[in-house]
């Protein structure tokens, strides 16, 4: 496939993208930028959802994993349901109550402006390193798959790559991501449903002839239960639980979405649809390893140290060209109906959560716009970082810290909802890094304790217990009559 035809479908499947922000950003104003009116179709948020959550990440590193862990994902999936029913009962009742547009308003509410500050700050730093890991990977294939051939720097990719990002998300915001997600989600299924398709039809099998192959396949073992590595089920099933609680449920881009459903019952049902959904779409993915895995072994393809670019390899060099054309379609679908949606929740959370728009005053939209520029200008400086470090193994830690800083907010929102007490919201800041640094000498240390010993998913429930128990000392020495009577 050449970088011109490439480049062409590219063009058209952002113009389509930019059709549909045409679309959606008529009669739009501040609300339909932060919350869509409150007017999304609870089907549509659902369906874009499952694109959101997968992101190109997991679209390359799903598939090619499956010869080191096998289906052992799935344990994380099924995870990942427990803490969808928490969102569901817990969570978006207590956001519909008291109709947030920033989730970490409620922080503020129940302790503290500094609290709340704290909460929304983490999230930045969160959504700005995951954000920019995900554009670094889609950026890469694309720089090598097309702009490489027109003599364009990197550098030069990636601007134009967050220029997309920013033209069709500038106006209207969430309004226009529900319906460019739903899209971007169908694109990435397809890319996906299309190579197995291929891989079946090239080894002249019947459906159930694949189905068979796949139950043989030691690759495809779900449970894993014995040993210390990450991908022992009791770290994966409790750490996803606590990994959808924290990354979906206090993260303010994927509930941003939820929160511009029209009402509570449907934003719930919402959530159990979506459950069903990342069930099934997940088996597909990891059904696609394992087959890819047996193709290659058919055609004599090495898949030693290929890892996430395996799917690369099989799509653009040895399968047709059709299946080439929707294999960079579902990789940009997947980074960027993760991508789009977090620099609208950055846009969002910075400008309610630290400006006070709709909070204290109306938006002006040309702040807005400033800051809406301001983070795709911060995105792009951090992929460049990404890329001149061009270490795999720091690039993961980096991608890991990331996912470190979600534990004090599963802290901080558990003490609110599970307790009615009170801690010093100026002790804050310390005892959020407290708990990230008790929880590094937990993931750094261990392994010199246990042979064989690997932190996995449970890393975020040991931040969130962290911070919860330091909160609640901190509340026992405000309450304490030493500290009472040194305070009058």
């Amino acid at each position: 496939m050449s970088p011109i035809t490439t480049l062409i479908i590219l063009l058209g499947y952002f113009g389509l993208l930019i059709l549909i922000s045409r679309i959606t950003s008529k009669n739009s104003d501040s609300s339909s930028f932060y919350t869509g009116n409150k007017k999304s179709p609870w089907f549509l948020v659902a369906f874009g959802m499952i694109g959101a959550s997968l992101s190109g990440v997991t679209f390359l590193s799903v598939p090619g994993a499956v010869a080191s862990s096998h289906f052992g994902y799935f344990q994380t999936v099924l995870g990942y349901m427990v803490g969808y029913v928490i969102i569901a009962l817990v969570l978006l009742p207590l956001y519909y109550k008291k109709n947030l547009t920033s989730i970490y308003t409620y922080l503020e509410d129940r302790f503290g402006k500094l609290t709340y500050k704290t909460g929304a700050a983490f999230f930045l730093l969160s959504r700005v390193i995951g954000a920019s890991f995900r554009l670094f990977l889609v950026a890469s294939v694309l720089h090598l798959a097309v702009f490489e051939n027109f003599g364009l720097p990197y550098a030069a990719t990636v601007a134009i790559t967050i220029l997309l990002i920013f033209t069709y998300t500038s106006k209207s915001g969430i309004k226009t991501i529900v319906y460019t997600d739903a899209l971007q989600t169908f694109f990435l299924i397809l890319s996906v449903v299309l190579t197995i398709i291929f891989i079946v039809n090239s080894m002249d099998w019947s459906f159930a002839d694949m189905v068979t192959n796949l139950v043989n396949d030691p690759n495809t073992q779900i449970f894993h239960t014995e040993g210390n590595g990450g991908n022992v089920f009791w770290k994966r099933f409790i750490g996803g639980a606590f990994i959808a609680l924290a990354m979906t449920g206090l993260d303010q881009d994927m509930m941003q979405k939820n929160l511009s459903i029209s009402n509570l019952g449907q934003a719930q049902k919402n959530i159990y649809v979506q459950m069903a959904l990342f069930l099934v779409i997940n088996i597909v993915f990891l059904s696609l390893g394992a087959l890819l895995y047996q193709y290659a072994d058919l055609h004599h393809i090495t898949t030693e140290g290929t890892g996430d670019h395996l799917f690369t390899i099989i799509a653009l060099q040895n399968a047709t060209p059709l299946i080439g054309i929707f294999f960079i379609i579902g990789l940009v679908a997947a980074a960027y109906s993760s991508a789009d949606s977090a620099l609208t929740a950055l846009t969002t959370s910075f400008c309610v959560d630290f400006l006070g728009f709709e909070k204290e005053k109306e938006t002006n939209l040309k702040t807005r716009r400033f800051v809406h520029i301001g983070f795709a200008t911060l995105l792009f400086f951090t992929v460049i970082i990404f890329n001149a470090v061009n270490s795999d193994s720091v690039i993961e830690e980096l991608f890991r810290v990331a996912g470190f800083t979600y534990g004090p907010l599963l802290g901080l929102f558990a003490f609110g909802i599970l307790t009615k007490r009170k801690f010093a919201d100026n002790h804050v800041i310390a005892i959020a890094f407290m708990a990230i640094a008790l929880t590094s000498l937990y993931y750094f240390g261990m392994p010199y304790v246990i042979e064989g010993f690997k932190a996995g998913f449970e890393l975020i429930i040991i931040n969130g217990l962290l911070t919860f128990g330091l909160l609640y000392l901190d509340s026992i020495l405000v309450q304490s009559p030493t500290h009472n009577n040194s305070n009058n």
